[in-house]
Order: structure tokens, then C-alpha cells, then sequence
């Protein structure tokens, strides 16, 4: 149900929430992805500073308005807070509401969140380490087959396009990347990227899985322009465009098939 069916009050109460859920969650990934690039055990443990390795406190550990209170520093040792942080946590946040604006109180709504929080995940692993940990690629595997009742139609059927897409997209990558390996010598594509491939393609389908072969192409591009840097890790870059495929992925394939 669209919220703008609601309520103002109701509207905006369900937006700040979101953000707060989306928040919070993008805190839990930030840590996560700071423990697994560390090597650390990311179940157990308490958060601590990474400069003085002070154990931090319940205050700071509100997402956004931890790090604004604190000014962007530590409580204890007045060291830099990373500003990473705060914008990972603002932008889940902001991610989370658009979200529920665009897809409504919905279970598709929170499949998209769920696979949102994934991505951050991964895309933050990536970004410090080149690797994409296969967990994040079976937790969103997981994650689509839990919500296959509840997408409005035959889950056979379902299940049935959304691995369509999956082997058909990273297949096709794969041997893409292959060949253009054979051919030019060098390495091309991760395997944890054509995973990613996969696992997305399972939430898109066919026709937008390939739509977003084409966007994560022009967003990788767009971030090696705007970096001046001759290599970036692609997962970022395919979460970023899964994500707007997820979105506006079929108004733009419906429009195109109209074309001919």
C-alpha cells in the first residue's frame, strides 16, 4: 500500500523510522565489513575506537547522532572518527526510506531493504579489500528464496525466471570475461563479481539483469573518471545499479521493447 494513501502524519513517522532502521543497520555493516577486512571475529565482541581501542559506550553508538554529538571524534582519546561512518549510516538510512516510499508498506519493501544492507556489506569489504566474501553472496541468495511467497504470484514461476536470469547473466559474464582474459592477457573480472552477478540477477530477472550489466558498466566508468584511478573494485559499482534496476529497472526495459 502506497503511503501516500496514509495520512501526512503516518507518512512521515514511517519515513523516520525507516531512516532510523536504516541507520542502525548501516552501522551493524560498517562493522561487520571493518572486522572481516581485519580479519577479526565479526559475531562476538564489543565496538571499540580504532585509534585507543577504548570500548565505546551506548551514546556512541546511536547511528549519525553519535558522530555528530561527539563532533566527529572519539569521546575518549579526541581521535578523527573516520567520516565514512556517518555517511554509510545516513545513506542506509536515506536508502531505507526511499524504500518504503517507493515500493510502499510492502514485503517487497523490506526485500529491497534486506538486499540494500547486503550490498553495503560487500560493496564496503570491496572497497577496502578487493574480495567479496561469498557469505554476502549466499546471505542475498537466502534472502530472495524467503521471500519468493510473498511476491504476488506462482513461486515456481518466480523461482524459475529469477534463476533464469542468474545463469543466464553470470554465465554470460563469465564467459565474457574468459575470453577477454584469453585475448588480453590480463584478469578482467573477479570471481566474487560474477557471483554478485548472480545473486542480483536472482532479484531482476533476465531483462533488467542485463540492463544492469549495462549500468554497472557506466558506473564503474563514471567512478574511475571521477577518482582519476585505473582500478576500483567492481562490486560497488553492481550494487549501486542493481539497486536502480530493482527500482526503475522495468519502466526502462518496457520502454525500450516499445521502441520496436
Amino acid at each position: 500500500m502506497r503511503l501516500s494513501s496514509f495520512s501526512i502524519g503516518f507518512h512521515i513517522w514511517v519515513l523516520v523510522l525507516c531512516f532510523a532502521l536504516g541507520a542502525a543497520m548501516g552501522s551493524f555493516m560498517n562493522c561487520i565489513a571493518g572486522r572481516m577486512v581485519r580479519q577479526e571475529d565479526w559475531i562476538h565482541g564489543r565496538s571499540k575506537c580504532d585509534a585507543c581501542g577504548h570500548v565505546l559506550g551506548w551514546k556512541d553508538l546511536i547511528p549519525v547522532f553519535g558522530y555528530i554529538s561527539a563532533k566527529g571524534r572519539c569521546r575518549y582519546c579526541k581521535a578523527e572518527i573516520p567520516r565514512d561512518c556517518l555517511w554509510t549510516e545516513a545513506g542506509l538510512g536515506a536508502l531505507f526510506a526511499v524504500c518504503a516510499e517507493w515500493f510502499g508498506l510492502s514485503m517487497e519493501a523490506v526485500r529491497a531493504m534486506g538486499l540494500a544492507s547486503i550490498l553495503l556489506g560487500l560493496s564496503l569489504v570491496d572497497l577496502a579489500s578487493y574480495e567479496i566474501p561469498d557469505g554476502f553472496i549466499i546471505s542475498g541468495i537466502v534472502w530472495w528464496a524467503i521471500f519468493l511467497p510473498f511476491m504476488g504470484g506462482s513461486i515456481g514461476s518466480l523461482a524459475i525466471n529469477g534463476l533464469i536470469g542468474g545463469f543466464a547473466i553470470a554465465g554470460g559474464m563469465l564467459a565474457f570475461s574468459l575470453l577477454f582474459d584469453r585475448i588480453s592477457g590480463k584478469d578482467s573480472m573477479g570471481g566474487g563479481d560474477i557471483k554478485l552477478y548472480f545473486m542480483v540477477s536472482l532479484y531482476l530477472g533476465l531483462a533488467r539483469g542485463f540492463l544492469n550489466v549495462i549500468l554497472s558498466c557506466i558506473v564503474g566508468l563514471l567512478f574511475v573518471v571521477l577518482l582519476h584511478r585505473h582500478k576500483i573494485p567492481f562490486g560497488p559499482s553492481i550494487s549501486i545499479s542493481s539497486l536502480i534496476c530493482l527500482m526503475v529497472g522495468m519502466p526502462i526495459v518496457s520502454w525500450y521493447f516499445s521502441l520496436f
